[in-house]
């Protein structure tokens, strides 16, 4: 059994699975008659085919009890995904390397402060969101085109994996 400890999200921590939409410790130019400050370029839309596009949507999640036992990840072979939460509530994250099945020793748990968002790289396997709040709901940017863009695989039934973020929740 594999117990998962989420860590504080950082950009370097989360580096080999996509990016983290934050302003904190980032450059802004003024823009608007110098009224507001641009935050430029905070993560790209990864898409793989000219004819695809990036769309925009919201999400309403529901909320999971924890500590969860995880039973699949999926991943998105065509394109990026990124959540950006609207009400500034933390949420949990659950990547593994892009590419084969995920291993569940190479699963890696993070914990968002509620201000920043995430980018999931092409093919980098999640667990789909996790809110810690009912309704919570989230921006997000991903592809839509031809083909099938999420591949879910499914853990054996030997497989336990606990997400328990009980000493790194807030409330």
């Amino acid at each position: 059994m594999a117990i998962l400890k989420p860590q504080p999200l950082t950009k370097a921590a989360f580096a080999p699975f996509g990016d983290v939409i934050e302003t904190a410790d980032r450059d802004y130019f003024l823009i608007n008659n110098d009224s507001t400050q641009r935050y430029h370029k905070l993560a790209s839309v990864q898409l793989s085919a000219v004819s695809d596009q990036a769309i925009i949507s919201i999400f309403r999640a529901r909320s999971h009890a924890m500590p969860l036992m995880l039973k699949m990840m999926e991943r998105h072979p065509m394109g990026s995904q990124a959540f950006i939460p609207l009400n500034a509530n933390e949420f949990l994250i659950v990547v593994a390397p892009a590419g084969e099945p995920p291993n569940p020793d190479q699963l890696q748990a993070f914990i968002t402060d509620g201000s920043q968002g995430i980018n999931y790289h092409t093919g980098v396997w999640h667990h789909p969101i996790l809110s810690l709040i009912d309704n919570d709901e989230f921006l997000v940017v991903d592809r839509q085109g031809e083909g099938d863009n999420c591949d879910e695989h499914f853990f054996t039934a030997d497989t336990e994996i606990i997400l328990d973020p009980t000493d790194v929740l807030a409330y």
